[in-house]
C-alpha cells in the first residue's frame, strides 16, 4: 500500500498578454512544489489555463491530502476559468457520489445540517492569493469599500465549495498591493513557513 502523502496544486491564472502574464502566481506554485517535494510529498498539478479532464481532476482530489488553490484576485474573485472548472469538476464529484452524496439533510433526521454530506474528510484546503488591494483594506471597519471584512470573507464562495464536501479549510496566504507597494520578495520567502504552520509539517 502506498502511504505517500500527496498535494494538489491548482493554478487558476488566466493570461492577459502584456498585462498579466502569471509570473508571480507561477513563483508561488514553484515554491509550494519545492517545499512539498522536500517533505517527500507527491505533487499533483493542474494549470487550468492549459486544459484539464474533469474526471481526472476528481481523481486528483480524491488522491490528495492537501489541496492548494493559487489565484490572482480578479474583481474580488478567481479568474472566470476557475468557476468553469468548479462547475465541471464538482458536478462530476457530485454525480459520481465521490465528493458527496447529498447536502447532508435527511427527512428522517431534521437535526442534520445543510452542508454536512461531504465525503472528503481528513483533507485540507488553502488559498494562496495575489491582490492589487493593500493589506490595510481588510479587517478595518473604517475602510469604506470592504467595511471591515477579511480576505477569507471575500473568498468564502471558493472555500465553501470544499467545506461543503467535507474538507477542512486552513488559513490562507496573501500577497498584497502587488502593483504599488508590494513586498513580493518577502512574501515569497515567508511562504514555506506558512505552509509548515497551517499543515503542521515539521521542518
Amino acid at each position: 500500500m502506498d502511504n505517500t502523502k500527496k498535494v494538489l496544486l491548482i493554478n487558476t491564472h488566466l493570461t492577459y498578454p502584456d498585462w498579466s502574464e502569471g509570473s508571480l502566481n507561477n513563483a508561488f506554485i514553484q515554491i509550494a512544489k519545492d517545499f512539498f517535494n522536500s517533505k517527500k510529498y507527491e505533487v499533483l498539478e493542474t494549470r487550468i489555463e492549459d486544459g484539464y479532464d474533469p474526471d481526472e481532476e476528481v481523481e486528483k482530489h480524491l488522491e490528495a491530502d492537501i489541496i492548494i488553490l493559487q489565484m490572482p484576485v480578479n474583481w474580488f474573485g478567481a479568474p472566470w476559468i476557475y468557476k468553469k472548472y468548479v462547475d465541471e469538476v464538482f458536478n462530476k464529484g457530485l454525480f459520481s457520489k465521490k465528493f458527496l452524496s447529498d447536502d447532508g439533510r435527511t427527512r428522517e433526521d431534521p437535526s442534520r445540517q445543510y452542508g454536512t454530506g461531504g465525503h472528503l474528510q481528513e483533507k485540507k484546503f488553502m488559498i494562496c492569493a495575489t491582490w492589487n488591494a493593500p493589506a490595510a483594506a481588510f479587517n478595518d471597519p473604517k475602510q469604506e469599500l470592504l467595511e471591515g471584512r477579511a480576505t477569507a470573507d471575500l473568498l468564502l464562495p471558493i472555500s465553501s465549495n470544499y467545506r461543503f464536501c467535507g474538507v477542512e479549510i486552513v488559513e490562507g496566504y496573501n500577497c498584497f498591493d502587488i502593483f504599488k507597494d508590494s513586498q513580493i520578495e518577502q512574501d515569497l520567502e515567508n511562504y514555506p513557513s506558512h505552509l509548515e504552520k497551517v499543515f503542521n509539517i515539521s521542518i
